[in-house]
């Protein structure tokens, strides 16, 4: 038999942290590894799977598309991708849309469009303002807009034109404006930064500051898009519109894709030659994203999903009450942390695991659940026990 970890060990670079584990197959929220373990996924491909493993839908669209045309060019118009623009237009509320492969990409379009209409628009500003504990993507341009020095400090120097304010703090992004600023880009919750929630009125207060002083608003929504907060996109529960919206990750069901959604007067300073993807967007990747989003848009599924993360905010917040490791429960939908009293998020991960669940250690003090948004009722409490049997393990060591 192959030892596929050692196989990686020999090939790959080793920039990753994996979990001793080889999926091998999946099938909504379970999967099972090439030992024939089964585990409950609640890692869900860190918030891609918003419709589990392997969903009919998705993978029917894939063999459909990939029977007629996989890939074109933007040399041509392609049908996939434009019923796929109609359908995130008409929902977002703004007014089109540019895709390419990834989330780092998607915000890498939206900070040079942002500079583009800074250019076009107040005479050459294009200072980004973004925060602590933000995390936008590890190519140069996201990583230099993220607030986090362990992801930045490795690769400094990094691209110049970010100012990075406290998150939560709107006299500090008020502070922080002057004559070169073009926009403010935030998560509208922090996933990578461990799952931190706006304070009341915050992402609200940004929109009004940036309307009083011309900026531009950017929302990365690359992680809380796709229903992953309980609505299509995280900014609904706010009702703060942005002006740039950046997405991918639960997009096409486990497809890579990414996108940017925009006003019209703001798209309208891409001009051709100005940006462009060779792989963006094309016909198999937006033929999953259609198939992705009418399940995620059909009658009642957004609310059952609201209804399940629901009750798994009840399980863990049990666990909370029956735990003293446990310091709170935080998130919104199915994008949730539990936090620790101390930092042992590693050691529950991996006893979660061996007892067959999947979850992710986000923070040295957090356990981050991301489960397909279309998870049972059954999962939902087979996944409490077993994070608290894990949570009840590593507190009973730590006390000896």
């Amino acid at each position: 038999m192959t030892d596929w970890i050692a196989e990686e060990h020999r090939y790959l670079f080793q920039n990753y942290g994996r979990q001793p584990v080889v999926i091998e197959r999946g099938s909504g929220t379970r999967a099972w590894d090439t030992e024939g373990n089964e585990y409950l996924d609640f890692v869900g491909g860190v918030a891609v799977n918003v419709l589990g493993h392997s969903h009919p839908a998705v993978v029917r669209a894939i063999s459909e598309q990939a029977a007629r045309v996989i890939h074109t060019s933007n040399l041509f118009y392609s049908t996939p991708m434009i019923e796929l623009a109609r359908t995130l237009v008409e929902a977002s509320g703004l007014d089109r849309a540019f895709f390419c492969n990834s989330g780092t990409e998607a915000v890498e379009a939206a900070i040079k469009l942002a500079r583009r209409w800074g250019r076009d628009v107040r005479d050459g500003a294009f200072e980004v303002i973004t925060t602590t504990d933000s995390f936008h993507g590890r190519t140069m341009g996201s990583l230099s807009a993220t607030g986090n020095a362990r992801y930045r400090e490795p690769f400094e120097p990094l691209v110049p034109g970010f100012r990075i304010v406290p998150w939560n703090d709107l006299d500090a992004v008020r502070a922080a404006t002057g004559g070169q600023t073009v926009a403010v880009m935030v998560e509208p919750i922090q996933g990578e930064g461990g799952v931190n929630m706006p304070a009341p009125g915050y992402l609200a207060g940004l929109r009004e500051w940036c309307d009083r002083q011309g900026l531009l608003l950017i929302f990365d929504e690359v992680q809380t898009g796709i229903g992953r907060t309980g609505t299509l996109f995280a900014f609904q529960h706010d009702g703060v519109r942005p002006d740039i919206m950046a997405l991918a990750k639960g997009l096409a069901g486990g497809v890579p894709i990414g996108a940017i959604l925009a006003r019209d007067d703001v798209a309208a300073h891409f001009v051709k030659g100005d940006h462009g993807s060779t792989f963006g967007g094309n016909a198999l990747a937006a033929a999953a994203a259609v198939a992705t989003l009418r399940e995620v848009m059909a009658p009642g599924f957004l609310e059952a999903a609201r209804e399940r993360s629901q009750r798994l905010i009840d399980r863990l917040q049990a666990i909370e009450d029956r735990h003293p490791l446990v310091t709170g429960v935080r998130g919104r939908g199915m994008l949730l942390a539990v936090g620790l009293a101390r930092d042992c998020s590693a050691e529950v991960v991996d006893e979660a695991r061996r007892r067959g669940l999947l979850v992710n250690n986000v923070r040295p003090n957090a356990v981050r659940l991301m489960p397909p948004l279309n998870v049972s009722d059954d999962e939902v409490d087979r996944a409490a026990e077993i994070l608290e049997a894990a949570i009840a393990a590593v507190e009973g060591a730590g006390a000896k």
